[in-house]
């Protein structure tokens, strides 16, 4: 189709600045643009294609009447002020408008009812002044994975995969995808129904393992969050969100590490980062987790935690994902959202266009998506 599709100008105008995109910055791409939002012409269908792609949204959207009202995804921050989410860059709103989409998507693949009988966010309730060792020993029992099973796992790549599927059994979705943004490691979206967590994939593993448990703190106090590698920024924070944050923090830390475990394996060893080395390697963490049982501990100085854990963060990013378009893509949704999706396909449910937009690709590359979900390739 060549033709202009008449479409309503303040639709694109909401699109835009919910994508957090200025005018200018749609040019390059589009250079009609501008006269697309005052109507003195219209976008062909293709070009509504790479619109919708570009400001994450579905293409359904651009033949509304008038801009859909959805909540703003700041006010979910809880423990961030909303000017402070407003401020970030435009690439972390997409990434945002992204995750909410699959959460979304979630909530339509299955009829509002999340496929776990066990919702760890709902099962579980805790207040921000409870006890860090016995929140981090009551998720542990309930997501059953014990600290002798954790250190039996082979590498830090089983570790990675062994936690994603132990969140997704407890109702837990993990999205993946490379952030471009090195300052941030990931975030959380909740949801009474679909709390979900993305990461970011070009963070080193045991970061994005830490991540998983930070940011599950957050969905466990029934917040949105956000962990970025700079944790100066909690000192910009009001009282009660800083405590939030330390206490996501040192959660992440206890649950990963817990303190009797943690004092048993260290007894010998001083503390030093060759020390925080040689424990990462034994329990499949982060140095900076063990680094930050140093700073619980009183051992080392915050300084000495803030300036190792920033320069580690910079040693390990990856950079991107690369390699197989197919593999990636499958890793970045994961198989139990994936799953989903295929099931509803084969129940006459949706259609092949329709499974393309949820899995986040062009409907020629269903067909190869799942061939590779079949061998597993998650």
């Amino acid at each position: 189709m060549t033709e202009g599709i008449p479409i309503t100008p303040p639709i694109l105008i909401w699109a835009r600045e919910r994508a957090g995109l200025s005018r200018d910055e749609l040019i390059d791409k589009f250079p009609r643009y501008a006269n697309w939002e005052i109507g003195n012409s219209f976008p062909t269908y293709a070009q509504l294609e790479k619109l919708a792609e570009t400001f994450k949204v579905p293409i359904a959207v651009f033949f509304f009447p008038k801009p859909p009202e959805v909540p703003s995804i700041a006010k979910t921050f809880r423990t961030l002020p909303e000017s402070e989410v407003d401020n970030f860059p435009s690439r972390m709103h997409m990434l945002l408008r992204k995750a909410k989409f699959l959460q979304l998507s979630l909530d339509e693949l299955t009829e509002g009812k999340n496929p776990s009988s066990r919702l760890i966010t709902r099962d579980l309730n805790f207040a921000p002044n409870s006890s860090i060792e016995e929140m981090a020993a009551a998720v542990r029992s309930f997501i059953g994975i014990s600290i002798e099973d954790q250190q039996k796992w082979n590498d830090t790549d089983t570790a990675l995969k062994e936690w994603r599927s132990a969140l997704l059994n407890v109702g837990i979705f993990v999205f993946k995808d490379a952030f471009k943004l090195d300052e941030y490691s990931g975030f959380c979206l909740y949801d009474t129904t679909f709390p979900i967590i993305y990461v970011n994939n070009s963070s080193a593993k045991t970061r994005q393992i830490f991540t998983y448990f930070h940011e599950l703190a957050h969905l466990l106090f029934h917040t949105s969050g956000i962990d970025p590698i700079d944790v100066g920024y909690i000192n910009n924070l009001s009282d009660e969100q800083q405590q939030i944050e330390i206490i996501c923090n040192r959660f992440a830390s206890e649950f990963l590490l817990p303190g009797e475990a943690f004092n048993k394996a260290s007894a010998l060893l001083d503390n030093s980062e060759r020390s925080a080395e040689t424990l990462a390697s034994l329990f499949h963490v982060s140095r900076e987790t063990i680094f930050r049982r140093f700073l619980d501990k009183g051992l080392i100085q915050a300084r000495q935690y803030n300036t190792a854990v920033q320069r580690w963060n910079l040693q390990h990013q990856t950079g991107g994902s690369g390699g197989d378009y197919y593999w990636t893509k499958l890793s970045y949704l994961g198989k139990g959202y994936v799953g989903l999706a295929l099931r509803q396909f084969h129940r006459n449910k949706i259609n092949e266009n329709e499974l393309a937009e949820y899995l986040v690709t062009k409907p020629k590359n269903v067909g190869v998506l799942e061939e590779y979900f079949e061998k597993g390739g998650v």
